[in-house]
């Protein structure tokens, strides 16, 4: 496989994360908090390498994954027996299985993101939960890279997500990134309650790791600023939806 069809397979797929710092550990608490994951059942959509999975076992036995990749999916079954090959909008499960359902970064990457919503929704038991990040268009970076002349580069580029559609889908047709608004629009058409929605920040372990106690103060203040209406500059969005348990 030439170099340029893998940078096509790692701009349209994401790059999984392969390490667990505190960002990953930040979100990790909000899952929980969300999600009431202890002995729950529940389903890891896109497990990605499975960093996730491996940590959710620690609330409960009964940690289910996919992700499309092989390799992927097959990395994160060291960590759990029930991991499976699959697309996200076609989910080998029965309806109504888990307690819990976590897409974690992945909505943005799927082909068709309504019926990916429509499949969260359709397994989650009466009650049960999907706890979803998801890209902020409002972000000033879009973190997955950009084309440019026939030609993906990788990193983070400035601004591209203030463009109208028509440019900003020329420069990034290869993930999405969503408004408050077009979230909730497709959720408007699902049999679901919104439970919680903010917009979050990044860790920034990075940078902390290369200007220490600075890059702690950056983090301190960037946290402060999700509490205020700067939030809507937030990396992503995180949404809580629930399944009626009455089933309206």
């Amino acid at each position: 496989m030439s170099n340029e069809m893998i940078d096509d397979i790692r701009a349209e797929r994401g790059v999984p994360s392969l390490v667990w710092r505190a960002g990953q550990e930040r979100r990790l608490e909000m899952i929980r908090k969300w999600g009431h994951t202890q002995n729950a059942s529940i389903l890891v959509d896109g497990c990605g390498m499975g960093q996730y999975v491996f940590h959710l076992l620690e609330d409960s036995p009964r940690v289910v994954a996919f992700d499309i990749e092989h390799e992927r999916a097959a990395n994160a079954h060291q960590h759990a027996s029930m991991v499976h090959v699959a697309a996200a909008e076609a989910l080998p499960y029965p309806a109504n299985t888990f307690d819990v359902v976590l897409s974690h970064e992945v909505l943005e990457h799927v082909r068709d993101d309504q019926l990916a919503l429509t499949e969260m929704v359709r397994t989650l038991k009466p009650g049960g939960r999907a706890i979803i990040f998801c890209p902020n268009r409002w972000y000033p970076f879009e973190t997955h890279g950009h084309y440019w002349r026939g030609h993906y580069h990788f990193g983070n580029t400035p601004l591209i997500n203030y463009l109208p559609d028509a440019w900003r889908n020329k420069l990034a047709p290869h993930v999405r990134a969503y408004t408050r608004h077009g979230l909730r629009r497709m959720l408007d058409k699902l049999p679901v309650h919104i439970v919680h929605h903010t917009r979050i920040f990044g860790a920034y372990d990075n940078i902390i790791a290369r200007f220490g106690s600075l890059g702690r103060i950056l983090r301190t203040v960037i946290y402060l600023i999700e509490r205020t209406p700067l939030r809507l500059f937030g990396l992503s969005h995180l949404i809580v939806i629930e399944k009626p348990a009455d089933g309206t």
